[in-house]
């Protein structure tokens, strides 16, 4: 079954699966999609407040913090890793439970990561919305950095998280049920 769901204007035929038996989702993956990711990242854009650097989280979310990167012409921005890598030294630290990953996980940015967020203008960028796990997390990461957000960002909102006033997005993603029938 698939979700035909519109981005700014931009349509994509999205797959749904099941997350429990009785509740599907629409896999929205960047991955691959030029267009649609150079067509998010310039509307996101054109939402976007004055920002000094970005920040997301691994992994899907990348190609769209790059692509933003490119388009404004800043060089740098932040990515929050899934796993600690040898580089980071003593890294920050934001706990995550997010609906499309099975286990807890943590998000960590090391730091010289950290050092480029504190005192800037930050803006959070994520490709989907659900739980809002992820984005706390990245708040997290944001405030332990030292750094002020500016706003939060995704292409879909997915669920109730379509209603919240503290971010900025360009479409909804509706919740199924185990038949496939639109819940929310």
């Amino acid at each position: 079954m698939f979700y035909e769901v519109d981005i700014a204007g931009m349509k994509r035929n999205l797959k749904l699966f099941h997350v429990a038996d009785d509740l599907q989702i629409a896999a929205f993956i960047l991955y691959g999609d030029v267009e649609i990711t150079q067509h998010a990242a310039k509307e996101l854009l054109a939402k976007a407040p004055e920002f000094d650097i970005m920040l997301t989280s691994a992994s899907k979310s990348i190609p769209l913090i790059y692509e933003m990167a490119r388009q404004a012409g800043v060089n740098e921005y932040v990515v929050a890793l899934k796993a600690q890598k040898v580089y980071m030294g003593e890294p920050l630290t934001a706990d995550v439970n997010s609906i499309t990953t099975l286990d807890k996980q943590k998000l960590f940015i090391g730091e010289d990561d950290a050092a480029k967020l504190k005192g800037k203008r930050v803006l959070i960028v994520d490709d989907v919305i659900s739980t809002g796990e992820s984005l706390r997390a990245m708040e997290k990461l944001v405030e332990k950095a030292g750094g002020n957000i500016v706003a939060k960002m995704a292409v879909l909102a997915e669920g109730d998280s379509y209603d919240r006033t503290d971010i900025t997005v360009l479409g909804k993603l509706p919740l199924f049920n185990g038949a496939g029938e639109v819940i929310k």
